[in-house]
């Protein structure tokens, strides 16, 4: 049986440039939406044999020596790697240890610098690599307390990034209620047996579990620390984001360094109809989203003082698995003034910005799931959480 290298082990090879060729062998579909950088495709069963194949794979890798095969979960990278071993030794296989399950767990810590370092301001930016999640663990290094905001369901890395930078967490806030990807801020709250904080109107998204509620412009203290909740509704109707001692904002999925976040995924015009049978409200549609995100944007983002440091919610990861801005261990950030004249949606009007807003492109997998989990609406064991993840990230327009 061919040896396994961890995901992590991927990573660094990757980021070291070590000579390898890496083979992913999924289906053409699942390899062309998304794959590790720099895969080469050989699609392989979990039960194919290599007879008769040798030479197709030799063609496929080229000179390489060392080959590293993945698929989605190491069944079928595994039993690639273990029959070339059996048919040739021209090459020095490994396989990775569960394959893209692996490496959607492979995570970035990054210190960001800001302007209140010098006043004890710590923010650790955590990438999650294959789907481009960013989330913080925010704190003040004079007392050692932090809050952790919008942790993936992998919070060990949010204790361990809180660990490094010596600081103990006090509170979890999610900016809204996820639909891309599963949240862990309950868990770690729970574990910790800290405050879980959502945005207010978070009540109106149905969310069937306790939190502390974050009304507009309220502040949390993080020891001398002030995190400030902005209410800005678009993405969803309850988002906030979270303005930290006036230096730096985390924008969550209302501002990306090169789009906004989409509109459609809570504000749905399908659901518009049943809606406005139900409710004296108006219905909710993709439109009223769009409307509400861009009256967030231009009254309440770009109103902020062009200095202010945006640390948003993800990061696009293309087909090919790079990130669309910047490396992976670099910060992924801009400012306001940046924001404002460099992202083209932001200089449409509002008409045309609603317009654009319609087509936001393929939704998130299994989103509709996602968010009745993040709303505990309903449960899910780790292995089906972690199916409903696998795939790219679709959260901006």
């Amino acid at each position: 049986m061919a040896t396994t290298l961890s995901a992590d082990r991927l990573a660094t090879l990757l980021d070291e440039d070590e000579e390898f060729t890496l083979v992913d062998t999924r289906p053409e579909e699942s390899y062309e939406s998304w794959h590790i950088p720099g895969a080469l495709h050989f699609p392989f069963g979990p039960e194919e044999e290599l007879n008769g194949r040798l030479e197709e794979f030799e063609e496929t890798v080229g000179d390489a020596e060392r080959v590293i095969t993945t698929c989605a979960k190491g069944i079928s990278s595994g039993n690639l790697a273990t029959q070339l071993e059996s048919a040739t030794d021209q090459y020095d296989v490994q396989t990775v240890d569960s394959g893209m399950e692996g490496w959607s767990g492979v995570y970035s810590h990054v210190e960001i610098e800001t302007d209140g370092a010098d006043d004890g301001l710590t923010i650790v930016q955590l990438q999650r690599r294959a789907k481009g999640c960013l989330g913080y663990v925010v704190g003040c290094s004079r007392t050692g307390e932090a809050v952790v905001v919008d942790p993936t369901a992998d919070i060990d890395e949010y204790q361990l990034a809180a660990e490094e930078a010596g600081l103990t967490i006090t509170g979890v806030i999610d900016t809204h209620v996820h639909a891309d990807h599963i949240s862990g801020g309950r868990d770690l709250a729970d574990r910790l047996e800290v405050p879980y904080y959502l945005g207010e109107r978070a009540t109106g998204r149905d969310v069937e579990f306790e939190f502390t509620p974050l009304e507009r412009n309220e502040v949390v203290s993080v020891g001398e620390r002030e995190v400030k909740a902005v209410l800005v509704p678009g993405h969803t109707s309850e988002m906030i984001n979270l303005l930290v001692d006036d230096v730096a904002l985390l924008s969550a999925d209302t501002l990306h360094v090169d789009s906004t976040g989409r509109t459609e995924l809570e504000f749905d015009e399908s659901d518009s109809e049943s809606d406005s049978e139900s409710s004296d409200e108006p219905a909710k549609t993709g439109e009223t989203g769009a409307r509400l995100l861009y009256e967030s944007l231009h009254r309440t983002l770009l109103a902020e003082p062009e200095s202010i440091l945006v640390l948003p919610g993800h990061v696009t990861v293309t087909a090919d698995g790079e990130f669309e801005h910047g490396s992976p261990g670099e910060p992924v950030e801009t400012t306001v003034r940046a924001a404002r004249t460099e992202i083209d949606l932001l200089d449409l009007e509002e008409e045309e910005f609603v317009d654009r807003m319609a087509d936001a492109g393929e939704k998130p997998a299994n989103y509709e799931e996602i968010i009745d989990l993040n709303r505990g609406a309903k449960a899910a064991p780790p292995e089906e959480r972690t199916e409903l993840e696998l795939g790219p990230n679709n959260c901006s327009a």
